[in-house]
């Protein structure tokens, strides 16, 4: 029997915006000096959000594939040290970086030859159904502090 349809839900679901804001709207039309912003309440920036993101799912892809895969420090080396980008150009950098691990992560969930069940074989029981998963649950998550953020900063419609 064919994983077929299984792949293409979870390929579809690393990027999926059919029950919340996806990616794209979250991160289109946010001015520059808005990315390392504090907002009222609220104990992260846009940009530690954004980058905690492509972060920790560059973690989970580097599992997923590297056998000699060390995991970071938590949470050190999963947050930005800084709450503000470090130049103009590092939140579109970021932005670019996690949509192309994000194409790569999907493309993972379609390839045949690899069996979501089988347990990651440098892991401690994880599948790779599971790592999908869970980057698809983690970016949802994050997506919507995100979103409230940007309400709390007053520059969401």
């Amino acid at each position: 029997m064919s994983d077929r349809a299984l792949r293409d839900h979870v390929a579809a679901l690393i990027g999926w915006e059919d029950a919340h804001a996806g990616l794209e709207q979250v991160v289109d039309g946010v001015p520059p000096d808005q990315w390392g912003a504090p907002a009222p309440g609220l104990p992260y920036t846009l940009w530690q959000l954004l980058e905690h993101l492509r972060l920790t799912q560059h973690d989970i892809l580097d599992f997923c594939r590297n056998p000699g895969y060390t995991q970071p420090r938590w949470p050190e080396d999963y947050w930005p040290a800084e709450p503000a980008p470090p130049d103009d150009g590092a939140a579109a950098r970021s932005i670019a970086a996690f949509r192309e691990e994000r194409q790569t992560l999907a493309a993972l969930a379609g390839d045949e030859s690899l069996d979501l069940f089988a347990r990651i074989p440098h892991g401690t029981g994880q599948t790779y159904l599971r790592e999908l998963l869970l980057v698809a649950d983690h970016t949802s998550y994050h997506l919507g502090q995100m979103v409230v953020v940007r309400r709390a900063l007053g520059i969401w419609e």
